[in-house]
């Protein structure tokens, strides 16, 4: 088939300007096409022309070796490695399709493209560090008995899961960041002073761990925190003279606290024991009034039974006693009521006296 120009002019089929040469013809597309197929044959060791056997037989395999050269590196661009410390998302028309561990892998490209990311790497992000006015302001918190505190603080984290890091979260620093200073002052703010600066460090540190960790978990931001570390907490520069004035005085309080706990201790025991003697004196006391008082009832009664069996006797006899009693320990003169003097006497008991100064 050849092409027709309807025009009757000198211009080509698509419009181009009058073509050079006899007769003004058009080119004949047929013509065209065959031969492009000719060289296209000749090249890849098609059989035609005046090319022999051998021409054919060695373009055919130029050909096959192409063609496997094609599909090796075909096969090359397709595999992938893993390394140990890695893991690979991926991703099909920009959608992601699984999560590949170490080893040697296969996709298809161009249809599939790899993201290689380190999973077991830590990587730290530090917050109230440096001297700029940001960084003053992330370190110093309110303690909950309203003392301000400088505190800066370190997170540590890794990447547990590859495909929601990468899709989930946008700013992953600054997201860790953010929730992790949120967590700090949370946990600060019901803390006393002392226990942020010195007691319990360990504790805040896991607390605030634990919420970060909770808090990128609903985010399902493949995130793992793996270490909260506290740095050189101190009261602010502006405030550092008058805190150790108070720090001084609770020392002071403490040390004082402290020794009136062992006088206690010392005196409380010395009265427990007095007062023990003294329960146990006053008990024996009790015992021997009794006891005494007992006997006194006991002695009256018998004399009481005698009493009853020779009322003459008994009467005379405790009269004798009792004046014995009363006489014995009184100086005593004699005086004979018949004639009329002194009865001179003995004292014994003067010269025993007197023996026993002597010797």
């Amino acid at each position: 088939m050849s092409w027709q120009n309807n025009g009757g002019d000198d211009r080509g089929p698509w419009g181009q300007g009058p073509k050079k040469g006899g007769g003004g013809q058009p080119p004949d597309i047929d013509e065209l096409i065959r031969k492009g197929q000719d060289k296209f044959k000749n090249v890849f060791g098609g059989g035609g022309g005046s090319g022999g056997s051998g021409e054919s037989i060695g373009g055919s395999r130029s050909f096959t070796f192409i063609f496997l050269g094609l599909i090796a590196f075909w096969l090359y661009l397709c595999t992938y490695i893993v390394d140990t410390d890695e893991q690979a998302i991926v991703l099909r028309f920009g959608k992601w399709i699984e999560t590949t561990e170490p080893g040697i892998h296969f996709h298809f490209v161009p249809v599939d493209s790899i993201q290689i990311t380190k999973v077991t790497a830590v990587n730290v992000i530090q917050i109230g560090f440096g001297n700029t006015v940001i960084s003053q302001k992330e370190r110093q918190m309110l303690t909950g008995d309203e003392n301000i505190v400088d505190a800066p603080f370190s997170i540590m984290w890794k990447i547990s899961d590859p495909a929601r890091y990468q899709f989930n979260v946008r700013d992953r620093v600054e997201t860790i960041k953010s929730i992790a200073e949120s967590a700090m002052r949370e946990v600060v703010a019901k803390t006393d002073v002392q226990n942020v600066m010195t007691n319990n460090k360990d504790g805040i540190e896991l607390e605030v761990m634990q919420i970060t960790q909770d808090i990128l978990s609903r985010y399902e931001a493949g995130i793992e925190i793996t270490q909260v570390k506290m740095e050189n907490v101190k009261p602010p520069a502006e405030i550092s003279d008058a805190f150790n004035d108070v720090q001084k005085a609770e020392a002071d309080r403490e040390r004082t606290i402290s020794l009136a706990k062992l006088e206690q201790n010392k005196i409380v025991p010395q009265a427990r024991g007095q007062a023990a003697r003294m329960l146990q004196e006053a008990e024996g006391y009790k015992q021997k009034v009794i006891a005494e008082a007992e006997g006194e009832a006991s002695r009256f009664e018998a004399i009481l039974s005698e009493y009853s069996k020779a009322k003459d006797v008994t009467r005379r006899r405790i009269y004798l006693d009792t004046m014995q009693q009363v006489l014995s320990g009184t100086d005593k003169i004699v005086i004979d009521s018949d004639g009329g003097g002194v009865v001179p006497y003995l004292p014994l008991s003067e010269l025993n006296k007197k023996n026993t100064v002597q010797q």
